[in-house]
């Protein structure tokens, strides 16, 4: 494959009782690295304001400005000590809570007529590389109510309809110190450790986004009699 793969890594930033949103230090380091592996790879980073009009507008632009391959979506779950491999969105958004722009939702639901969106095998792949560097990692098959399960939603969602965007997943993160180390009395995991598991998933889905693509180029090679 000659053309560079195009991988999108997005974050928030601060939100109602989050002033510190650790992934947006975590989408910088991974954005930053250079490495071997991503000599072919053209990493893009993105922060979204934790806001649904936000999601709704710069979601649909970054797709057609960048045309990713793969988008690897991070958010902060600031009860959780561990790193959650989200499983899939559900069709549920929070009326009780406001976004950042102090907006509700109008409704409980994103859509009509569907229970989840699974974002597929990929999910443990990346917890299977996240493991392996020694972090505290786990499946989840609940992204919750608010931006982050909104934003898996619609990713899921956009890739069903795009044939360019291959693979999506959504990554939870416990939270931080403003420093970097761990948020005593809630995780014992830090920013290094985030950037460590991070690259490893990365890495991880840079290798499914080579096959995905190249078994599509089969698949329309074979269609077209190529």
């Amino acid at each position: 494959m000659s053309a560079r793969l195009r991988i999108l890594v997005t974050g928030f930033g601060s939100f109602p009782g989050a002033a510190f949103n650790p992934t947006m230090a975590l989408v910088k380091r991974l954005t930053g690295l250079r490495r071997p592996a991503f000599d072919d790879v053209a990493l893009t980073g993105h922060i979204f304001d934790v806001t649904y009009a936000t999601v709704d507008r710069e979601l649909p632009e970054l797709l057609a400005t960048h045309r990713p391959l793969a988008l690897l979506m991070f958010g902060l779950a600031g009860r959780t000590g561990h790193l959650r491999i989200e499983t899939r969105a559900r069709n549920a958004v929070t009326t009780r809570f406001p976004d950042a722009g102090r907006q509700h939702a109008r409704k409980g639901s994103i859509v009509d007529g569907f229970d989840a969106r699974a974002f597929g095998p990929q999910s443990e792949r990346l917890l299977r590389a996240a493991l392996a560097t020694g972090i505290d990692a786990r499946l989840s098959r609940d992204a919750g109510s608010y931006l982050c399960n909104y934003l898996s939603w619609r990713a899921i969602e956009a890739a069903g309809k795009d044939d360019g965007l291959h693979l999506t997943q959504f990554v939870h993160v416990p939270p931080l110190a403003h420093d970097g180390s761990a948020a005593r009395g809630v995780s014992t995991i830090t920013l290094e450790q985030l950037v460590d598991a991070g690259e490893a998933m990365l890495m991880e889905l840079v290798k499914l986004t080579r096959q995905a693509a190249l078994s599509r180029t089969m698949d329309a090679d074979r269609c077209t009699g190529g």
